[in-house]
């Protein structure tokens, strides 16, 4: 076998990622699991696999596997293909770009509602599949393509698609397709989420089918109000630049509206003050009850859970939220329970808690963060109806919890009597329900990788074998609470490291800011940071205030001041565990990426005092030039606020903000074809850096976008910034 080192090894798997099952699709008569996986922990094509659920284990243990599982292959692109390369559009390239999308084949797959077909996409081709045993295998329907987003109807009988920025239907069968609705306009597409739905929002999708498979929700996005930016390729100037919409902060957003579509002909427009709320953030169709919007106003400081009449198109207000700060979004929030009633996520008295109707089901104990699946209930022994509300949500140890649980995210069961832990080991959990079925999702700090267990009922019958492979390394990381503020961190030490071996040069290796939680209690969430110790360094992650998974007070203490609170976090997690482990305060190196790449720059421009050189990756570094979404959010608008927006930017006009002496070694990263964090960025900081004389090394990455998928990119990026940060600390 080829000794491979970390970093290529890492890079080939994606980051070990590769060969794990995801993207269940559970059956509700409990007999089948579709889900997405590699062959093996380096092969990057996804095939669709059907796993044949068994009986009742006898285990007690709800993680330990019962007995084995029939999987077999539904799908294997390379057979769909005859052997060819597959080709994305670029609506399907920025579609995954949106996702972080890195693998091939069949990336993502919809079902009927009672999975017994499945539908997706190869090379913008659509395939429809059966999933029962011994249907059919599958088959290629003939549409106008590249086809994007494909959905079944919930009987199976039809599938709605987007080809070209039309909506469009076919029957199952592959006869009949025709266009629901066509662009009106040369920016004009429907069925499609917009960029700031996809990068901010957690919206990837356009279009609903109905429950009853007679009508579809359809979203028209109207591109034209946003500024064109161009992205172009300097390594191959024949090539003319690509132009984006971009919607930059305190600039027009997409013009999105909202259309029921009937399959008959019929077209109306669902009517709500979109002056007022123009940011449509969710959408959902469920049965027995009236399709349900999220609304956002532009702050996003005030929402609305509007209801929508299918026969006037006309909405009612379900429910008004207000925040002086901002309106957080949940994943799978809001959402009806089969008795009707509202679930949702909510801030009360900076707790984050399930509400269900007018009832609070969680307190202080827990931090909400998604509602996995809303369609349980418990039985009460009518027949003629649901019992209480029975809501599958992930949840941290709230900022009062009794036990910190540092890192940790667990899987709760949310009844009327309160939460019951699902997931009983440490570690970091999700899960899918329908029905009686679960699947289980869990990593741990004790073992590489994620384990796909089967529960029914809540007793174990299977576990999905899983492909992935090993770190060549053991990730040893010591997670506590560092400084007054009890920031969430993890140490990460040399292997063989021993008291008494002498001090250490330092790097901190955050994320630090917004959606980002980096301190997880996964083995190979931190086995990249190991690898960073292993290189002879005390390795330091925190998270500190602005990171998700603690208390609504600790996330929104951001608001208007992403410089001060971040860079300060970091600084006190550092001073604070300088009395415990053994850190030469003389050597001390930051690197990140993105938001982390953004507070690398702050801390070594504004900080040279406790910072000495660092890696700054893909920055946001002239904050006016990234999302409305996101940047508004946190900072307001910067017509608005413009003192904000140059106080909280590493660039302003006039040049780097609070630039510092002396001057450090710094390392700046970007892909060229970057499309979320632009590389105008870190061009503007360089040229920003030379004007002040400060010396500096540039490192553009042609071709490459916000992720460094490319193998080779990823593996010579590691040893890159090690061997810049070992020549930059070699002395104090």
């Amino acid at each position: 076998m080829t000794y491979l080192s970390f970093p290529r090894h890492s890079a080939r798997t994606q980051r070990f990622s590769l060969g794990a099952p995801r993207s269940f699709a559970i059956a509700p008569d409990g007999e089948r699991v579709a889900f997405l996986r590699a062959r093996s922990g380096t092969e990057r094509e996804q095939l669709l696999w059907v796993l044949d659920v068994p009986g009742v284990g006898s285990s007690e243990d709800p993680e330990a596997p019962g007995s084995a599982a029939g999987e077999r292959i539904v799908a294997e692109p390379a057979e769909l293909l005859a052997g060819g390369q597959e080709r994305l559009s670029a609506a399907e390239r920025a579609r995954r770009e949106r996702s972080r999308e890195r693998s091939a084949g069949v990336v993502g797959f919809a079902v009927d509602s009672a999975v017994e077909t499945a539908v997706f996409t190869l090379s913008g081709r659509l395939f429809v599949a059966g999933l029962r045993p011994g249907a059919a295998g599958p088959r290629e329907l003939p549409v106008p393509g590249p086809v994007l987003d494909p959905r079944l109807s919930p009987d199976g009988r039809r599938v709605a698609y987007v080809s070209d920025g039309a909506l469009r239907v076919v029957d199952s069968a592959g006869s009949g397709d025709r266009a629901l609705a066509e662009p009106d306009g040369e920016q004009v597409a429907w069925g499609l989420a917009e960029f700031v739905a996809a990068e901010e929002m957690g919206r990837s999708r356009g279009f609903w089918w109905s429950p009853d498979s007679a009508a579809l929700l359809a979203a028209r996005v109207d591109d034209s109000p946003v500024q064109r930016w161009w992205i172009s390729e300097p390594s191959h100037p024949d090539r003319a630049p690509a132009s984006v919409p971009y919607p930059a902060a305190g600039t027009d957003n997409a013009d999105v509206s909202l259309f029921l579509f009937g399959l008959g002909g019929s077209r109306r427009e669902i009517v709500w003050d979109r002056d007022r709320y123009p940011y449509l953030a969710s959408v959902r169709w469920s049965a027995g009850a009236p399709p349900l919007l999220l609304v956002q106003t532009r702050d996003q400081r005030e929402q609305r859970c509007l209801t929508v009449d299918p026969a006037t198109g006309a909405t009612s207000t379900a429910l008004i939220e207000e925040d002086q700060i901002w309106l957080e979004l949940f994943a799978g929030s809001p959402a009806w329970s089969p008795a009707g009633e509202l679930v949702r996520i909510t801030d009360e008295a900076d707790v984050r808690v399930l509400k269900v109707g007018e009832k609070t089901l969680t307190g202080a104990e827990l931090q909400l963060r998604a509602v996995l699946d809303a369609g349980g209930a418990e039985p009460d022994g009518r027949p003629d109806g649901p019992g209480g509300p029975d809501v599958l949500v992930t949840a941290s140890a709230g900022e009062r919890a009794d036990d910190p649980e540092i890192g940790e995210v667990h899987v709760y069961r949310v009844t009327a009597a309160g939460a019951v832990r699902v997931s009983r080991t440490p570690g970091v959990h999700s899960a899918v329900r329908a029905g009686d079925l679960t699947v289980l999702t869990s990593s741990a700090l004790d073992r590489p990788g994620p384990r796909s267990v089967v529960l029914r009922g809540g007793v174990p019958i299977a576990e999905l074998a899983s492909y992935t492979e090993s770190p060549s390394i053991t990730a040893r990381p010591r997670l506590l609470e560092a400084g007054e503020r009890r920031i969430p961190t993890a140490v990460l030490l040399p292997s063989g490291y021993e008291e008494g071996d002498g001090l250490l040069p330092v790097l901190l290796d955050p994320y630090g800011g917004p959606q980002g939680q980096r301190v997880l209690a996964a083995h190979n969430a931190l086995v990249e940071s190991q690898w960073w110790a292993d290189q002879g360094f005390a390795v330091i992650v925190a998270d500190g205030r602005g990171t998700p998974g603690r208390s609504p007070g600790w996330e929104k203490s951001i608001a208007a001041d992403f410089a001060g609170v971040s860079v300060a976090d970091q600084i006190e997690a550092l001073h604070a565990l300088a009395d415990v482990f053994p850190l030469d305060l003389s050597r001390v190196g930051i690197r990140g990426w993105s938001y982390g790449g953004y507070l690398a720059a702050l801390a070594v421009l504004r900080r040279p005092d406790v910072f000495h050189a660092g890696v700054v990756g893909a920055p946001v570094t002239d904050l006016r030039l990234y999302d409305t979404h996101y940047m508004e959010r946190y900072l307001g608008r910067p017509d608005e606020r413009p003192e904000v927006y140059a106080a909280n930017s590493v660039l302003t006009d006039d040049g780097i903000t609070d630039l510092a002496e002396p001057a450090r070694p710094m390392m700046v990263i970007h892909g060229l074809a970057d499309d979320n964090v632009l590389v105008a960025h870190s061009l503007r900081l360089s040229s920003a850096l030379l004007t002040a004389g400060r010396p500096h090394e540039l490192l553009p990455l042609s071709g490459v976008t916000h992720m460094a998928s490319q193998e080779q990119v990823a593996e010579n990026l590691l040893l890159l910034q090690r061997d810049f940060l070992k020549r930059s600390l070699a002395t104090g």
